[in-house]
């Protein structure tokens, strides 16, 4: 067809070029476009591709599923692009999502600068319109310079114009989302490239197995001597193990170092389980005080963006009063907010193996003084929430659902837990201990919701193991048609929504009476009823008790379950812990 035609009456065949090769021609066999794509990934190890179908890359799905691979189809990109983005921190392979052109890459793309933002490995790959067109603003099907926009947002960016590319296209594309730190990479394909004929010969040649994508690489000796000394002369010395020391996998090193060293630790949101939160070195339930009072910081894998205050005002202390060591792949990470006295440059599993080995024999653990004043205070801000885990009031409050929850996940340590709202995500964080590592996922550096769905359904598909979604209401919406897409594949997952009927609470008026009030949603809304209608299993919940039950006969049965957790209205808290990023207004307005 030409696609300068102008018939508007477009089919998607028209767009979707059939691969052409023809069981009567008696030349060399031949290959396609489509098939050096799906070629390509599959030669790298990669199996799954999350994605919405559309024009142009819908043969691409269909192709891709006939030749083995799984292609998980959803609703919405970015939830299909949260999944890739999920997928590629659990297994250190980049995931891939697929979209169409223009409106679908745009949707795609927030996960893959989320993906950038949090280290997570992952491809977005995009149909998009011919260049030719595009470059003279003709007015193209979906016409937009996709690559031109992407290169902002993701660590790099890379259009393949001609067959005998791909194969290249694709690898320098698995090797930026893998190497030093990950992140996200856009792959964009125009339409036309996938009709492209090839003898089948030269396009098997022109395939990249990418080899070591992620490289090791060693910190220098110097370095680690350095921070050693720097630890040695600690009082009080803190580990803070950051998603980098998760993603890693050097779970046995990061484990050893803790324990060898004796050094109390205190994990980020999704570092949590890399040793267990009961562990007696964790420092979780005294976080306030041990950011105060330690005088040497080591960071594995942890950013001191704002999630720990960028290392400085009154969370951590007298300016000045303490030191910091920080471990990461990206030099370019080291003094970003405060002095790094102690810069380690490189892999976790290198730098906290190296750590080890310098250590010696002779290593002192820190003085008894400080552990002990830790294990005292956790023990009484365990104690004291301990009560509020146990209230059995209805409608519940949030302590009292999580507390039911919290028990579920101590006699469930392998099921993989999804956290995301304000309250449900802050309180959640320190109420839930976790057992095993990356088992905890959740909204990550930008704190941004509508991750639930897309991290439940990718962590279904690439783990095998029960999922528990734990999901404010206002966070759900971001992303609950994918209930359906949940149902479709008959994934064990189960859903959890607190429901109190808004955003932080749900008691907020309109002065005028106009309106609802901006964070109110529809008075006791049943959102179990939308999984029933998909099929799934849908409860009503409105005891710790209720919920319990719910909660357990799901994870027994693997069936999606979504529960509609009823949580007292007048529950929630402005923004949870960090009311203090939500700028209050100091100007009366005269009546």
């Amino acid at each position: 067809m030409d696609r300068n035609t102008t018939d508007q009456s477009f089919t998607e065949s028209e767009f979707n070029a059939e691969s052409v090769t023809n069981a009567e021609d008696t030349g060399p066999e031949q290959t396609d476009g489509f098939h050096l794509v799906i070629d390509a990934l599959k030669l790298n190890g990669i199996d799954t591709i999350y994605g919405v179908p559309g024009i142009p890359i819908t043969d691409l799905g269909r192709m891709a599923q006939a030749e083995g691979m799984r292609v998980i189809s959803f609703r919405h990109e970015q939830n299909a692009g949260n999944a890739a983005a999920i997928a590629g921190f659990l297994t250190k392979k980049p995931g891939i999502c697929l979209t169409v052109s223009a409106p679908g890459f745009l949707n795609g793309l927030t996960a893959l600068a989320n993906a950038t933002t949090n280290c997570f490995p992952m491809i977005l790959i995009s149909g998009s319109s011919e260049r030719e067109i595009v470059d003279l603003q003709q007015g193209d099907y979906e016409e937009m310079d996709q690559l031109a926009i992407a290169k902002p947002l993701c660590k790099a960016a890379f259009r393949v114009l001609h067959a005998a590319d791909i194969g290249i296209g694709v690898a320098r594309a698995i090797r930026a989302a893998c190497s030093g730190r990950p992140g996200g990479v856009y792959l964009d394909l125009p339409a036309k490239l996938f009709s492209q004929v090839i003898d089948a010969e030269t396009g098997a040649k022109s395939l990249v197995k990418v080899i070591d994508p992620a490289p090791a690489q060693l910190p220098a000796p110097a370095a680690v001597k350095r921070a050693l000394d720097v630890l040695k002369g600690a009082k009080r010395p803190l580990l803070v193990l950051g998603k980098g020391a998760a993603y890693a996998q050097a779970d046995e090193e990061v484990r050893a170092l803790v324990e060898r060293s004796g050094i109390p630790y205190v994990p980020m949101s999704m570092a949590k389980g890399l040793l267990p939160d009961t562990h007696e070195q964790s420092a979780g339930a005294a976080r306030s005080m041990v950011l105060k009072d330690a005088d040497v910081v080591v960071l594995v894998g942890a950013r001191l963006n704002w999630l720990l205050s960028h290392g400085k005002g009154k969370t951590w202390g007298e300016p000045g009063s303490k030191k910091f060591i920080q471990i990461d792949i990206e030099p370019k990470e080291m003094d970003s907010n405060v002095e790094i006295v102690a810069p380690l440059v490189g892999d976790i599993g290198s730098c906290v193996s190296a750590l080890l080995e310098g250590m010696g024999d002779d290593w002192k653990a820190p003085p008894a003084e400080w552990t002990d004043g830790i294990k005292a205070r956790k023990d009484a801000n365990l104690s004291k929430m301990s009560a509020k885990l146990l209230k059995n009031s209805t409608p519940m409050d949030f302590h009292g659902a999580l507390g039911a929850l919290r028990t579920i996940i101590k006699e469930r340590p392998d099921a993989i837990l999804v956290n995301e709202g304000a309250n449900t995500l802050d309180l959640a964080r320190s109420v839930i201990d976790m057992y095993q590592p990356r088992k905890r996922l959740d909204v990550g550096t930008w704190g941004v919701m509508g991750i639930g769905m897309g991290f439940a359904i990718a962590a279904a598909v690439e783990t095998g193991k029960p999922v528990l979604a734990v999901e404010g209401d206002s966070a759900f919406g971001f992303s609950g048609m994918e209930v359906e897409t949940i149902c479709r594949y008959n994934l064990p997952v189960c859903i959890v929504i607190f429901n109190n009927n808004g955003i932080y609470r749900g008691t907020d008026t309109d002065p005028t009476g106009r309106d609802p009030g901006t964070t109110v949603f529809v008075k006791d809304s049943r959102y179990d009823k939308m999984m029933e209608a998909f099929g799934g299993i849908g409860v009503n919940a409105t005891t710790p008790d209720e919920l319990a039950r719910a909660v357990n006969e799901a994870m027994d049965s693997g069936k999606p379950t979504l529960i509609n957790a009823v949580i007292d209205p007048n529950a929630g808290t402005e923004s949870g812990n960090i009311g203090s990023l939500n700028p209050q207004s100091t100007v009366k307005k005269k009546k």
